[in-house]
């Protein structure tokens, strides 16, 4: 499945979501394999509800998703949204690229300015 352009909103909905540490956290632990909310709350000094809305956070953002196994309701992280932020991200490493060329190119053309006027 090809990793789609993402809307302004979803961009929002996913770097909001990832702007919390616990929220950054519960992605890290879903990376290991799927987990359910107990699991997870067990690793947080913070309630079992607490843990329920950041995950609710994090499914709306499509960064995860959960199912119901029988009394259990395991959640687990959704890698195509991931490329997709990746994908995002990285359509800007071309400018970033370009502009570190620049900036060593004007520190090249600084050093030679340097290494004549000490010769002189």
């Amino acid at each position: 499945m090809e990793a789609a352009t993402l809307s302004e909103e979803e961009l929002d909905a996913a770097f909001t979501a990832l702007a919390d540490p616990t929220r950054r956290a519960i992605i890290s632990r879903l990376a290991e394999g799927e987990a359910g909310v107990l699991e997870l709350a067990g690793r947080f000094p913070i309630s079992q509800p607490a843990i329920s809305k950041h995950l609710k956070v994090l499914e709306t953002a499509g960064l995860i998703s959960r199912s119901k196994d029988a009394q259990r309701r395991p959640c687990k992280l959704e890698p195509l949204r991931l490329k997709q932020l990746a994908d995002w991200v990285g359509s800007y490493r071309e400018f970033w690229e370009a502009s570190f060329e620049r900036l060593d190119n004007y520190l090249d053309t600084l050093q030679q300015q340097q290494r004549q006027e000490d010769e002189q």
